[in-house]
C-alpha cells in the first residue's frame, strides 16, 4: 500500500520525521517496506518562459525558441511542437538532464541550428498520455524553479506491507487513523459540501438484489450534464504520487475516494443502463462478458455480476463492462457504492487471473457505514470537475444493514495473556482511539463495540492484542512460560511431536543424515518403483507433472536425494527420514489417510574413511542392526523378528520387521534396474518402518519405578569357548534361565576367534561375559557370589554344548 505523506497530513496534523512515522506504524503493525520519491525522475526539469519563437529556416513544422530558464543566459531549444509559442511557461529540460525513459539530453544541431535542451511534454515526463504538443504551464510560476517544487509535487510516499487482516488500512484515511493513535493527534475527515439538484435519483433508478448475502448493500446516484474531461492537477498528480494513471475527471474521481477512504466505486454510462435498472446477481454457467480491457471471459454461477435490465454491464467488485463504460461523449453518469461479500470477489478476480485495486479491497472486507460518505464525496468531487448536476437523493437498497458488533472484555484476563501490568484506563484510551464504545459499568467484564471500519475485531482475543499492539509488542518482556506436570501424564504416553523428536535424536546419534523432501512426487517417481496406482491423491493445482500426486511411499523421496548426492560425488550415504506417506480413503474426513513413517537409505562404504577402519560396503546387516537398535534399544520394545518376504515392488530380497507378530515395516535391497536409474553403481539398502504402529507399542508400555541400589554388586567375567555357530544370545538367554535371584545383569565384553582352525564346522571362538550380582537388602560375600556363579557355570555346561 502506497501512502502519501502531504495526503495524510490533510487528515492528520503530523510534523514529526519520515522515518519515525515509518518506525512507528511498523512496530503497530504496519511493516514499513520502503520510502520512495514518486518523481524522481523529473526533479531535474526546470520552468522555462519562452522569451521568443520564430519559425526554423528550414523547416516548416519546427521552431526556434529562445527560454529562459533562470541562469545567466538564455537557451536557444529546437522545438517540434505545434503548440510552443512566446510567452509560455513550460518545463524544460536542460542538457545533462536524465528524462523518464533514460534518455539523456545532449547538445545537438537540428539542421543546421543548435539546439541546447527540450520543451516537454506530458507524455514526456509520464505524467498522462497527452502527446499533442508541449505542456503549457500556469503562467504563475516562477522561471527557474524547480518543476517539482513549482507543482508541490509528492516526494514522499511510503510503501507498506499490509496484512491480509487490515483492510481498513488500504486508504490513507486508514493509515491517518493508525497515525492519529500512535501520537495522539487529532483526525480530520474531509469536508462534504454537496450541491444537489431537482428530482429525486430514487425515483429514476431501480435496485433490485437477487441474494443479500452476496451483497449487503447497494447504493447508486444520478449526475446529470457531466463533461468527460482532464481531471484537475492536483487530482492527477495526487494519483500519479500512488502509481494510478489518471483516465478522465469521472474516473479519477473514483480512484480518487477510493485511495482516499478506501471504498471503490464504479460509474456507469447512465444512458447504457437499459431500463433504469440495476439488478445484482449471479451469472451463469458458460456465459460471457467482455469487461473494460475488451477481454471476453467466460463466467461460472460463482461469478457475480451487476445487470440493467436487459444485460450484465459490471463484474461486481473487480471490473465494469465495456458494454456500460464512460466515454469522451457521456453526459449522464450512474455512480455506483456497494458492498459485496468477501470470498464471492476473491474467487472470480483468482479464477480469472483479473486482480484490480477495487477487488484487492473488496475481497478483503470495506466499511458498509462509510458507503453513503464516500459516494457522496466521489460525487461532490465529479460535480466539480465536470460542470455536471447531482440528482437530488439516493436510490439504494441495503437487505443487510450493519450491526454493532460487541465484544467482552477481561482486562486482568488480557494482562495475564499478554504478561503486563497496565492500568485499564490504558485499555480503555485504546479502545477510543481506535473508534471503539466502551462501557465499563461492571469493571471486570466491559462491552466493547468495534466500528465498522475494522472488521478483523471478531473475538475478545483480537481486543488483546489492540492493547498489546498499541503497547508496543516489542515492550513485551521475554519471560519463559511455568510449565507445570504431575507423574499422572505419565500414562498418558508421548506426543506425536516428542515421539518423533525422539526418532530424529536417535537417527541423528548413529551416525544417519536427515533428509527432508517434498510431499509432492510424481506419476513417473511411483511407476518406476512399481508402486500401485491404487490409493493415489492427484493434486488439482500441481506446481509441475513431476509433482502431480502425493507420496504413498517414502522411497522415491530418499532415493532421488540418494541420486543428488552421487551427482554430487558424495558416495559413503546414510540418510534418514521421519515424514507422513498419503493414500486415499473415502472413509476420512479428507479422504486421505496419513501414516507417520521412518525410512532409511544405505549406501557405499560402511565408514566414511577406511583407515583405521575395516574397508567394505554397507550390507543387510548394517541396515537390519539399525533396525534392532531402534526397537529394541531405544524403544525398549520386544526384539524384532525378521522373516524372508516372497515378492516386493521395489525391494529384492525383501524381510518383513515384525513386533510381537504384528508387522512394522520391512527392510531389503533395491532391484538392480531401479537403482541403475538412480546412478548406483553398488548395492542400495532401504528400511521403511510404520511409526504410527511403533509409538502405538511404546504407549502401551506400563512404567514402572524401583528403588535405586544401596548395596555393592560383586562381578564375576567368565569365557565360554563354544561352537562360531552358538548364538551369544543363546549363552545369555541360558545363564538368565539358570534362575539365580541375585544376578543383576548379564554383559557379553569380549569375543575372541583362534586362528589356525582346520575346517569351519569345527571352528570355535570364545565369548566373554561379565555377570553382576547384588542383593537389595545386604552386602554380599564372596562365597555367596561364588556359591550362585557355580550354580551358573554348571546350567551351561549341562545345557549347551560349551567349556570353560
Amino acid at each position: 500500500m502506497l501512502v502519501s505523506l502531504n495526503w495524510l497530513r490533510e487528515f492528520v496534523p503530523y510534523e514529526g520525521e519520515v522515518q519515525a512515522l515509518g518506525d512507528k506504524l511498523t512496530m503497530l503493525g504496519l511493516e514499513l517496506e520502503g520510502i520512495v520519491d514518486p518523481f524522481e525522475a523529473v526533479k531535474d526539469i526546470v520552468i522555462g518562459f519562452v522569451a521568443a519563437c520564430e519559425t526554423h529556416p528550414e523547416s516548416d513544422h519546427l521552431s526556434v525558441c529562445t527560454v529562459d530558464v533562470g541562469g545567466p543566459e538564455t537557451l536557444t531549444i529546437v522545438c517540434g511542437a505545434p503548440n510552443v509559442a512566446k510567452g509560455q511557461k513550460v518545463p524544460v529540460a536542460t542538457v545533462g538532464t536524465i528524462m523518464p525513459d533514460g534518455m539523456k539530453i545532449k547538445k545537438a544541431k537540428l539542421r543546421g541550428v543548435k539546439s541546447m535542451g527540450m520543451i516537454c511534454s506530458e507524455r514526456e515526463l509520464g505524467f498522462s498520455e497527452d502527446h499533442e504538443g508541449i505542456w503549457v504551464l500556469d503562467d504563475s510560476l516562477t522561471v527557474g524553479d524547480k518543476l517539482v517544487d513549482a507543482l508541490n509535487l509528492e516526494r514522499v510516499v511510503f510503501d507498506f506491507d499490509i496484512t491480509p487482516n487490515r483492510a481498513d488500512c488500504l486508504s490513507i484515511l486508514g493509515f491517518a487513523r493508525e497515525t492519529a493513535l500512535a501520537f495522539e493527534l487529532p483526525l480530520t475527515l474531509p469536508k462534504l459540501n454537496l450541491v444537489e439538484s431537482g428530482g429525486n435519483a430514487a425515483d429514476e433508478v431501480k435496485i433490485i438484489i437477487d441474494d443479500p448475502e452476496l451483497c449487503p448493500l447497494y447504493n447508486a446516484r444520478l449526475l446529470h450534464g457531466v463533461e468527460t474531461r482532464k481531471a484537475p492537477d492536483w487530482m492527477r498528480f495526487k494519483l500519479l504520487a500512488l502509481g494510478q494513471r489518471p483516465i478522465s475527471n469521472i474516473v479519477d474521481c473514483t480512484n480518487y475516494i477510493m485511495f482516499e477512504l478506501g471504498q471503490p466505486l464504479h460509474s456507469f454510462d447512465f444512458d447504457l443502463v437499459e431500463d433504469a435498472t440495476i439488478r445484482v446477481a449471479p451469472a451463469t454457467d458458460g456465459m460471457k462478458f467482455t469487461t473494460l480491457d475488451n477481454v471476453e471471459r467466460t463466467l461460472t454461477a460463482n461469478d457475480l455480476l451487476i445487470w440493467d435490465g436487459k444485460k450484465p454491464v459490471g463484474l461486481a467488485g473487480v471490473m465494469g463492462g465495456a458494454n456500460s463504460e464512460m466515454n469522451s461523449g457521456s453526459t449522464n453518469v450512474l455512480l455506483e457504492a456497494a458492498v459485496f461479500r468477501p470470498g464471492t470477489i476473491r474467487k472470480t478476480a483468482r479464477r480469472l487471473a483479473l486482480p484490480s485495486d477495487a477487488s484487492y479491497r473488496f475481497e478483503r472486507g470495506v466499511d458498509q457505514v462509510m458507503n453513503r460518505f464516500a459516494m457522496d464525496r466521489a460525487a461532490q468531487l465529479m460535480s466539480e470537475t465536470s460542470g455536471g448536476t447531482v440528482v437530488s437523493g439516493v436510490a439504494s437498497n441495503e437487505p443487510v444493514p450493519w450491526k454493532d458488533r460487541k465484544h467482552g472484555y477481561r482486562h486482568d484476563r488480557c494482562m495475564s495473556l499478554l504478561g503486563l501490568n497496565l492500568e485499564p484506563e490504558f485499555a480503555k484510551k485504546v479502545f477510543t482511539l481506535e473508534g471503539c464504545h466502551v462501557d465499563d459499568s461492571d469493571p471486570a467484564n466491559w462491552t466493547v463495540s468495534s466500528p465498522s471500519h475494522r472488521l478483523d475485531l471478531e473475538r475478545e482475543v483480537d481486543l488483546y492484542e489492540e492493547v498489546g499492539r498499541v503497547y508496543g509488542l516489542d515492550r513485551i518482556p521475554a519471560v519463559l512460560p511455568k510449565v507445570s506436570k504431575s507423574m499422572d501424564i505419565a500414562d498418558l504416553g508421548q506426543s506425536v511431536y516428542g515421539f518423533i523428536k525422539n526418532i530424529k535424536t536417535w537417527g541423528a546419534g548413529v551416525g544417519l543424515k536427515e533428509a527432508i523432501n517434498y510431499s509432492f512426487v510424481g506419476d513417473d517417481d511411483l511407476d518406476r518403483l512399481g508402486l500401485p496406482a491404487e490409493g493415489r491423491v492427484h493434486i488439482a493445482n500441481p506446481l509441475s507433472e513431476d509433482q502431480n500426486v502425493m507420496r504413498t511411499d517414502l522411497a522415491p523421496g530418499l532415493l532421488n536425494t540418494l541420486k543428488h548426492n552421487l551427482a554430487q560425488s558424495n558416495n559413503h550415504v546414510r540418510i534418514f527420514e521421519v515424514a507422513k506417506r498419503f493414500v486415499a480413503d473415502a472413509e476420512s474426513e479428507t479422504e486421505t489417510a496419513e501414516a507417520v513413517h521412518l525410512g532409511m537409505l544405505l549406501y557405499g562404504p560402511r565408514h566414511a574413511q577406511e583407515w583405521p577402519q575395516a574397508a567394505g560396503d554397507v550390507d543387510y546387516l548394517d541396515v537390519k542392526g539399525l533396525v534392532e537398535h531402534l526397537i529394541s534399544d531405544r524403544l525398549k520394545l520386544e526384539e524384532p523378528q525378521f522373516s524372508l518376504v516372497g515378492e516386493h515392488a521395489y525391494l529384492e530380497p525383501c524381510v518383513s520387521v515384525t513386533v510381537g507378530g504384528e508387522a512394522v515395516g520391512m527392510v531389503g535391497k533395491v532391484k538392480g534396474d531401479m537403482a541403475d536409474y538412480y546412478h548406483a553403481r553398488k548395492d542400495v539398502w532401504l528400511a521403511d518402518l510404520d511409526l504410527d504402529a511403533l509409538r502405538a507399542m511404546t504407549d502401551a508400555h506400563k512404567i514402572t519405578f524401583s528403588p535405586l541400589p544401596v548395596f555393592p554388586a560383586s562381578r564375576r567375567d567368565v569365557t565360554v569357548i563354544g561352537p562360531a555357530t552358538l548364538p551369544a544370545g543363546a549363552i545369555r538367554e541360558a545363564i538368565e534361565g539358570a534362575g539365580i535371584q541375585i544376578l543383576e545383569s548379564v554383559e557379553l565384553v569380549a569375543e575372541f576367534v583362534p586362528e589356525g582352525q582346520a575346517e569351519d564346522k569345527d571352528k570355535e571362538r570364545n565369548l566373554s561375559f561379565r555377570l553382576t550380582y547384588r542383593h537389595p537388602t545386604k552386602t554380599l560375600k564372596d562365597k555367596q557370589v561364588d556359591k550362585e556363579h557355580k550354580k551358573v557355570l554348571e546350567a551351561l555346561e549341562k545345557n549347551l554344548p560349551i567349556r570353560f
